[in-house]
């Protein structure tokens, strides 16, 4: 993909104060897309588009929590009053918890992820298909994990948040197929993210967590980000409703 492939288009991507959100910002701006940075860390986002535009890029970012509808609908409109259109949408946020049988998880953490981990992605597409839908074209790529695809014993609110995920994409990728609009999801095995550097702090968990690889290794955020880009490129224009799992083998 060459720096000017999406030249004047606009993309935002939330989740973006570091991980695979971060990479994916970094990758559209070098793409010659504006792109706009949503988290809730002010500082990370508005160092991070600082840094982006003394570099001769064009970034914004925009504090919001993707829970809250009014500051989403806030967070697209800022989108399109700053830079005319929303093009792109990656919907990135995630939590995870530690693993523990089903029936010993609390009530308040089974709700934290499933409205982080799915509820806002619904929330996200919402205003962000609305704008879509007004201009007649666009692509959004939604975050899910290997876990959307298959059985995370010990996680099973991330792992149901995940595969919801992956649901919702399928069908608001067929449903808006016609209308221009692609959604389609990634599905990442293990990244070394923020997220999963804690999750992983154990070293004997790490260590399993990269024998579980058949790449043997785990993935750098970048890899993950220039999937996401090219599934909102035209090189990926017949591509809609799948999930793409990006897990060096993990599930085949």
């Amino acid at each position: 993909m060459n720096n000017a492939s999406m030249q004047g288009k606009v993309a935002l991507v939330t989740g973006a104060s570091g991980g695979i959100g971060l990479a994916t910002a970094r990758k559209f701006a070098q793409a010659g897309a504006s792109v706009v940075l949503c988290a809730r860390r002010t500082e990370l986002i508005e160092k991070e588009a600082e840094q982006l535009r003394a570099a001769g890029y064009q970034a914004l970012a925009v504090t919001a929590d993707v829970t809250n509808t009014g500051q989403v609908k806030e967070l697209v409109a800022t989108t399109v009053e700053h830079f005319g259109r929303l093009d792109y949408a990656v919907n990135n946020a995630g939590v995870i918890n530690e693993r523990g049988p089903a029936h010993e998880l609390a009530e308040e953490e089974w709700d934290r992820q499933i409205s982080v981990n799915l509820t806002s992605v619904w929330v996200c597409m919402k205003h962000e298909l609305a704008q879509m839908v007004r201009q007649g074209a666009g692509a959004i790529v939604n975050v899910s994990s290997t876990a959307g695809l298959r059985a995370a014993p010990g996680l099973a609110a991330y792992n149901a948040s995940k595969h919801g995920v992956v649901g919702l994409t399928k069908c608001t990728g067929v449903e808006y197929a016609a209308q221009g609009i692609r959604v389609n999801a990634v599905c990442p095995g293990w990244v070394e993210t923020p997220m999963t550097a804690e999750y992983g702090s154990d070293p004997a968990r790490h260590e399993q967590m990269v024998a579980s690889e058949p790449i043997k290794r785990t993935a750098q955020p970048e890899e993950i980000a220039a999937s996401i880009v090219w599934l909102c490129s035209d090189a990926a224009s017949f591509i809609t409703g799948d999930a793409i799992a990006v897990d060096g083998g993990l599930t085949a």
